[in-house]
């Protein structure tokens, strides 16, 4: 008997963290929905004794799948294409992991067991994927499917961070030029007027200029406060669970999140789905790859439905989380007895549509950044101005 770690979730939403023996991970899962939770973690509990927990990203697990389906489709034995693999690994605790796991399945483990051992290295959606394969007997092309699967999700997360980049600097740019006028430009007008005669906003401006010279490291504290806060707050699990709600309600940033959700939906369910995994562990995997709380807790109910013979068209179109056109195309796949082939289809109009939602919601900050700074700078202007008048008239006066 192994000891197994869990983290579930009760109808209500409520976690639920524990451990139990048991002989493989499927029999702690139907004893955790005997118990009428919904599983959203179990892992073996491996103790201290790991010595490799290198944590696989999108581009390492699209090459590694590359590799692999390349060598098992020419003939390779899973043993030898992991031989051979964990040679090619550049970096040294990649290729400790997966020393671990060419020597597991050398010693009569199967894959899926060889990479359940490496807790926290591989995704959940990995392993079932390479699961289903291995049952299946198709491991070769469900390495494929992977390989396709996360060189899209690098090619998306490539694209988030390029488009990012233009805002982020927008951004450091405006936190400088902020920071200068306030320290440098500002405090050359102070002797200009007594500050009696000086109007509200200006002398609000000269204080907040004085405090950020005078006091710098309170300002940094307090932005170091409301960082750690935030941080500390969205681990909290009903406050997560708000702000995860609150960003799919938000006025256009909303529908645009809906779409990327789709999209990685789709995807992700289409891989499951045509790799022969049943319906309800393609929804439990495809959910968790989201990475939204509220979506995880809405799919509790979907899989409740689901399991009592309820549509998965209906079921989804009452959470409202997904775009309305995907429930449509559910059904028709639904009916029609080709929703694997229909999945397939929509992952693919989806991811295309999920490229320009990312483009126009990061288009978004660039005209608040914009606007953030014709701010400041309009706030500076309104009280220098008068000062620049009153001297003027001062000089006439004369």
């Amino acid at each position: 008997m192994k000891k197994f770690v869990y983290v579930a979730k009760d109808t209500t939403g409520k976690t639920i963290k524990g451990s139990m023996d048991a002989e493989t991970k499927e029999e702690v899962n139907a004893k955790i929905y005997d118990q009428g939770w919904f599983p959203v973690k179990i892992q073996a509990d491996l103790g201290k004794g790991t010595n490799s927990a290198h944590k696989f990203k999108t581009k390492e697990l699209s090459f590694c799948c590359r590799q692999l389906s390349a060598m098992m489709s020419s003939g390779l034995t899973i043993v030898k294409a992991l031989d051979i693999l964990y040679k090619q690994m550049d970096n040294k605790s990649a290729q400790q992991t997966w020393l671990d796991v060419y020597e597991n399945v050398q010693k009569g483990a199967t894959l899926t067991e060889a990479l359940q051992e490496k807790d926290g290295c591989f995704p959940e959606f990995f392993i079932s994927m390479i699961g289903a394969g291995e049952s299946s007997g198709t491991l070769d092309v469900v390495m494929a499917r992977l390989q396709d699967h996360y060189a899209k999700e690098n090619k998306t997360s490539n694209k988030v961070k390029g488009a990012m980049m233009y805002p982020i600097i927008l951004a450091i740019l405006c936190v400088v030029m902020v920071i200068g006028m306030f320290t440098l430009i500002l405090p050359n007008f102070a002797g200009m007027m007594a500050e009696e005669d000086m109007s509200v906003l200006s002398r609000a401006l000269f204080a907040f200029s004085d405090f950020i010279i005078e006091k710098w490291w309170l300002l940094i504290i307090i932005v170091a406060v409301v960082i750690f806060a935030i941080v500390y707050g969205l681990k909290i699990e009903s406050v997560r669970l708000k702000f995860d709600e609150l960003k799919l309600k938000f006025p256009k940033v909303g529908a645009l999140l809906k779409i990327i959700y789709t999209g990685r939906f789709a995807r992700s369910m289409s891989s499951l789905y045509s790799s022969g995994i049943p319906m309800v562990e393609c929804l439990e995997r495809s959910s968790k790859i989201l990475g939204n709380t509220y979506i995880d807790a809405a799919f509790i109910q979907i899989v409740d439905e689901v399991k009592q013979g309820q549509p998965l068209s209906s079921s989804i179109q009452k959470t409202e989380v997904f775009d309305s056109m995907f429930c449509s195309i559910i059904y028709v796949g639904e009916e029609s007895g080709a929703l694997d082939e229909i999945l397939a289809k929509t992952a693919d109009y989806y991811e295309e549509e999920s490229d320009s939602a990312i483009e126009r919601l990061v288009g978004l900050m660039e005209p608040l950044m914009i606007i953030v700074m014709g701010a400041a700078i309009g706030l500076c202007l309104a009280g220098i101005f008068p000062m620049l008048y009153g001297g003027l008239d001062g000089v006439t006066g004369e």
